[in-house]
């Protein structure tokens, strides 16, 4: 199984992109992470959607390519970080999108805003949530890297599970 993961942070030291590093790092060897970037993409504007956008092309191809997207994004102010909603509004009208399984991950489980909102949006552009395998760790408040995350044990257990349940729930359809 490939699945495509992206953090909606662009922040160096983002809890975001350390879950999804840690998340590449705790799949089973049947299962390959890619670590996508939304970073380069410039800002949605539907006039420009013939052109040859290569950060776009990237995250169509990787997105295509996969049977699984798993995405770690921060709550500001209440809602979806920037960056992943303008990266969601690239992907809106394409092909890639409907029907992928998503695995959601939170890292600070206190804030929920940003999780609904998401769900509502990738729900929206036929994205399916897979409930079961989305999960938080509380990673707000936390010196961890990806390799700590790893090493604790409630973490990567929850991790590991998700994985599992995103597993079950997109082998069949294989």
């Amino acid at each position: 199984m490939k699945l495509l993961a992206l953090s909606g942070s662009l922040r160096r030291l983002s809890h975001n992109t350390t879950a999804v590093k840690a998340l590449k790092i705790l799949a089973p060897d049947h299962v390959e992470v890619t670590i996508g970037s939304i970073s380069e993409l410039p800002l949605f504007n539907p006039d420009r959607e013939g052109e040859n956008i290569p950060a776009l092309a990237t995250l169509k191809l990787a997105l295509e390519a996969a049977d699984g997207l798993v995405i770690s994004s921060p709550e500001y102010a209440h809602g979806i970080s920037g960056p992943l909603k303008n990266a969601l509004d690239w992907l809106v009208s394409g092909s890639e999108f409907p029907e992928i399984p998503i695995m959601l991950i939170n890292t600070s489980p206190r804030a929920r805003h940003a999780q609904d909102a998401l769900r509502e949006v990738v729900t929206t552009m036929s994205g399916r949530v897979i409930e079961k395998a989305s999960v938080s760790i509380p990673l707000l408040g936390t010196e961890l890297d990806a390799q700590g995350v790893v090493e604790h044990p409630e973490m990567s257990t929850v991790i590991r599970h998700g994985l599992n349940e995103f597993y079950l729930a997109i082998a069949p359809k294989l």
